[in-house]
């Protein structure tokens, strides 16, 4: 609802209001006096009517006053407010200008701080490439040297060194171990750039232009003898592998043995400790937390009957014991009762009879009894004189 509307329905509500307040009191008057009401009435409609419309017509130009400032002020404000908001869209225009420049100088900074820090490590690995190249160089051409001299040294001691081959070979194998070791631990990059540089120390670049036919047969002689040199150390090179290779296997080969006779001492098996994993730890039993320190044969023993062979032994045992306290026992046979032996059966011939043996049998037991009446007599006879030999003392 806008403001027009406002001020124009509380105009209507104030008109019909003064509207009622004047029929009532025209009722009343009407009541009291009616003739004199009747004259005037029609001399007060019409100035009443004339000063209503004049009254209306200024409460309208008050309220359009009233309504014509409200705009002014509301057209004010909002003037202030899109200034404000313009201005605010100028500052955070501003703001993202001034952003965008910060960080497309950090960007450029970063990159400026990367690049330099790549060519400082580029600079540093060519550096040390450089250095590592010079060092192989020095390294191949003292190799060169050393190879050099002992060709000189060989083609010099001719026969002698042929003699003392054997005793050579193996000092010089054993030598190389170290060697050989140092090759094997290089990696593959490593390898091929010590190659690359090698061959690029050998392999000198070929330049036959310009030469006439003399220089060209002397060029090709010594191309000739470079063949010839590198096929020779080629050749040594192949015997040095070998070399390695045999002192590697003779070493593993001792290192197994000593291992099998490691594994003997504590009594496992031989090949316990040369596999390629340590030995398990064996218990003496699954209920119990202690290793098992049998030798190896006391455990094979375990197995080769078990439990039946030990039964055996005891039983064997037991019944010699026996058999031994029961041929102890004096052989009699039992008296005959009423003439008759017992456990005859009807019908069974007659025992023969051996008194004879019986009664030889028999006497020794009756011998013995006295002898043991006697022996503890004397012991008797032998505690008193001790007791009065105390009794002497005391």
């Amino acid at each position: 609802m806008s403001d027009e509307e406002y001020y124009d329905e509380e105009e209507v509500e104030e008109e019909e209001e003064e509207g009622e307040e004047e029929e009532e009191e025209y009722e009343e008057e009407e009541k009291t006096n009616p003739d004199e009401r009747k004259s005037a009435r029609s001399a007060m409609s019409e100035g009443d009517g004339n000063f209503l419309k004049a009254r209306q017509e200024a409460k309208k130009g008050e309220l359009d006053e009233q309504l014509r400032e409200y705009i002014n002020e509301w057209r004010k404000q909002r003037s202030k407010e899109e200034e404000e908001l313009k201005r605010l869209k100028e500052k955070q225009s501003k703001r993202k200008e001034i952003r965008a420049e910060q960080e497309k100088a950090l960007a450029q900074q970063k990159k400026e701080e990367e690049e330099r820090i790549r060519h400082v490590e580029s600079e540093k690995k060519a550096k040390e490439a450089e250095e590592k190249r010079k060092r192989l160089e020095e390294a191949e051409k003292k190799r060169q040297m050393m190879m050099q001299a002992q060709k000189d040294k060989q083609n010099a001691g001719g026969g002698g060194a042929s003699a003392g081959g054997g005793g050579k070979r193996t000092d010089g194998g054993m030598g190389n171990l170290g060697d050989a070791r140092r090759e094997m631990t290089k990696t593959k990059e490593q390898l091929e750039e010590e190659k690359k540089i090698s061959l690029s120390i050998r392999i000198k670049p070929l330049e036959v232009d310009g030469m006439y036919e003399v220089e060209l047969k002397t060029k090709a002689g010594e191309l000739w003898e470079t063949i010839v040199r590198l096929e020779t150390e080629k050749y040594d090179l192949q015997e040095r592998q070998k070399r390695q290779d045999y002192d590697l296997k003779e070493l593993k080969e001792r290192q197994k043995q000593q291992l099998r006779q490691k594994a003997m001492k504590k009594g496992l098996d031989p090949e316990a400790l040369t596999g390629k994993y340590p030995p398990k730890i064996r218990m003496y039993s699954k209920y119990e937390r202690r290793t098992d320190t049998r030798t190896y044969e006391d455990r094979k023993k375990l197995y080769e009957g078990g439990w039946e062979i030990l039964y055996c032994e005891v039983l064997e045992k037991d019944w010699k014991e026996k058999f031994e306290d029961f041929s102890k026992h004096a052989k009699a046979k039992l008296p005959k009762w009423f003439g008759e032996r017992p456990g005859k059966k009807s019908g069974e011939p007659d025992s023969p009879e051996d008194e004879d043996e019986v009664v030889a049998e028999v006497a020794p037991v009756v011998d013995e009894e006295p002898d043991e009446e006697d022996d503890e007599e004397e012991e008797e006879e032998e505690e008193e004189e001790e007791e009065e030999e105390e009794e002497e003392e005391e």
